[in-house]
């Protein structure tokens, strides 16, 4: 029982406090030869992948910057490994120096070997990445929500595990509340953490999605959407309220005539100019300016005309 209490203690600290105990290490020599925590040299087609490895995305330049590294120096932070049967070993920790070993073509690696059952592997590799891979926020999120879900965490227990405050914690998690289309983007780095934070409080699927759109067009900063969703500054055109649900309105062509206006008093102007249009025909011209003297230039024009 104080075996298992040690472990679960251990985790609480990180991977490294685990990797130090020799309750978890069966190294290819027994502990009482004073070889606890050894470094053992494995075959890399040996070691199979993670399952339970949050990063879904390896950044192809990265990997080879890695590449080229171990190539020249070889492995400096031995991989993590537990033992599946004979000469036969699946990853718990540095997929990312793995994958590029493999692509080295490195026939041997250094590995710590450790046992682990699925659950306390799951805990270990999700612990060990939040903690020092580069994560987008969607996949710590996912990271997060596993392990409180599969490992049976509470957020204060989870908050102890990986060294984070609570509300980082909930931030996160709050973000898989998100459309699925948002989600993607926060992965492609279309949009920030900051940004999905912002669309998660617009609350209504509909808007957040509309305001996704106008931050990727518009290439609004995260401070212009809290302002945005501060002050309704929503076109009426892009979100129509209906029975007290906000739905997106599709747009309204504008005409030959109206086009070659817009783009006649764009070039006269110096400036971006909108023309929106409802179903019902009315709209407004919207002039750009991006900042206080660019719309006092544009007044003058205006008053000179």
């Amino acid at each position: 029982m104080s075996s298992k209490i040690n472990k679960r203690s251990a985790l609480g600290k990180g991977l490294s406090a685990l990797l130090e105990s020799s309750e978890t290490d069966i190294t290819s020599k027994s502990s009482n030869s004073g070889m606890v925590g050894s470094v053992t040299m494995l075959p890399i087609d040996s070691i199979e992948a993670n399952p339970f490895n949050p990063r879904s995305n390896f950044e192809e330049n990265a990997l080879e910057d890695l590449r080229q590294s171990i190539a020249i120096h070889g492995i400096i932070q031995p991989l993590t490994v537990r033992k599946l049967g004979r000469d036969k070993y699946q990853l718990i920790s540095g997929e990312r120096r793995f994958r590029a070993s493999q692509l080295a073509g490195l026939k041997d690696v250094p590995a710590y070997i450790r046992v682990a059952n699925d659950q306390t592997m799951l805990e270990m590799a999700l612990v060990e990445n939040i903690q020092r891979e580069d994560l987008n926020a969607i996949e710590i999120a996912l990271s997060y929500s596993r392990l409180i879900e599969e490992c049976e965490l509470t957020q204060d227990q989870l908050s102890q595990k990986v060294a984070k405050s609570r509300s980082n914690i909930t931030n996160h998690l709050r973000l898989l509340k998100l459309p699925a289309g948002i989600q993607a983007g926060v992965r492609s780095n279309l949009i920030s953490m900051g940004h999905a934070r912002a669309l998660v409080s617009a609350g209504d699927e509909s808007l957040q999605l509309t305001i996704y759109t106008k931050i990727i067009d518009e290439d609004l900063s995260v401070r212009e959407v809290e302002s945005l969703l501060r002050d309704g500054q929503i076109e009426d055109d892009d979100i129509a309220s209906s029975s007290g649900t906000k739905v997106s309105q599709p747009a309204v062509k504008l005409s030959d005539k109206q086009r070659v206006f817009r783009e006649h008093l764009s070039d006269k102007l110096s400036t971006k100019i909108e023309i929106k249009k409802s179903s019902g025909g009315n709209g407004k011209i919207i002039l750009n300016f991006s900042s206080e003297v660019d719309l006092n230039r544009i007044i003058e024009i205006l008053n000179r005309s």
